[in-house]
């Protein structure tokens, strides 16, 4: 019998999948469970319209992750901080505090656990940050800490 899985089902599929399952095994345990329904032509056309949706819905979000690395190119983003002598920092700038001086001077909003440093910042200069924006696309931001006064 053919079913359309609701949700995964370990050792047949992952949901939204289309499998042969013996006709007990559909009856007693996939329906059910809610774990599956029948392969009707109903069923089937609503399947491909969730799977057209799905791959919409992925290329606006990659299309915006793009114009997000586009915006980001020219940006510099300005954060004061307060240091001792030699240019080193009080503490370090974290990736907290760039993604908020983002959104302050900038108006991108960019979460900051997608902002990728290798090290802390912790002298005064000019920086570029890698941001992993989603869907294979990066953007990088160029980060300058200056004294604050």
């Amino acid at each position: 019998m053919k079913v359309i899985l609701t949700q995964d089902v370990k050792g047949k599929g992952k949901k939204g999948q289309l499998v042969n399952v013996a006709d007990g095994y559909a009856r007693n345990y996939l329906f059910p469970q809610k774990l599956a329904v029948e392969a009707t032509a109903n069923n089937l056309n609503e399947m491909k319209q969730r799977k057209k949706s799905e791959e919409i819905r992925l290329a606006r979000e990659k299309e915006e992750a793009r114009q997000v690395a586009k915006k980001l190119e020219g940006i510099l983003v300005k954060i004061p901080a307060r240091g001792g002598e030699g240019g080193r920092l009080f503490g370090s700038i974290t990736s907290k505090e760039i993604s908020e001086a983002l959104a302050e001077q900038t108006g991108i909003n960019v979460e900051k656990n997608r902002i990728v440093q290798a090290e802390p910042i912790k002298a005064f200069g000019q920086y570029a940050l890698k941001c992993k924006l989603g869907y294979e696309v990066t953007g990088t931001i160029n980060v300058v800490v200056t004294e604050a006064k």
